[in-house]
């Protein structure tokens, strides 16, 4: 099911993109978890690189994840290093589509994107983003729109970035 045009849009960089998609391979059976960094701009959240963070759930880590304060703190101070922000998250889902569960609900940030990918049979499929609706009754879908990121460029501003809506 595809968002409608007038539902909130994240941009994410491919390159991000790849490395949630490594990371939730690498991690199957259980869920993987990380940092999304960027910046805000004029037309809303850009995601330019993620931050693994490693699963501190001790149990059921097929079905949940858990982010210590700690390593919260730890990507946190990586991302304003390098001149970023915390965006939000990304999880997988083993086994599971790409849509929030009510653990996801009930332990969600106001304005946070998590982006979440579904993991079918070690395979990679497909990735969307959510963000929590204000009255956190549930979640609005964002498009994603993937663009390559110039390394070059600083991070906010798109020129020279090409974007496209992700499928």
């Amino acid at each position: 099911m595809t968002a409608p045009d007038t539902a909130p849009a994240i941009a994410v960089a491919r390159t991000a993109l790849n490395k949630i998609r490594v990371h939730a391979i690498e991690a199957y059976p259980e869920e993987c978890c990380g940092v999304l960094v960027g910046a805000e701009g004029g037309s809303g959240k850009e995601v330019l690189d993620v931050i693994r963070v490693g699963n501190a759930k001790e149990e059921d880590r097929t079905r949940r994840f858990l982010i210590t304060p700690e390593e919260f703190r730890r990507a946190e101070k990586e991302a304003d290093a390098g001149g970023l922000g915390v965006m939000g998250f990304y999880h997988s889902h083993p086994d599971h589509p790409a849509r929030p569960s009510q653990f996801d609900l009930e332990h969600a940030w106001p304005w946070c994107s998590y982006v979440i990918i579904a993991v079918e049979q070690g395979n990679p499929a497909a990735v969307k983003s959510w963000v929590l609706k204000d009255d956190r009754s549930g979640f609005d879908e964002e498009v994603i729109e993937s663009f390559e990121r110039d390394e070059a460029r600083p991070a906010h501003g798109r020129t020279g970035y090409t974007i496209a809506k992700h499928t």
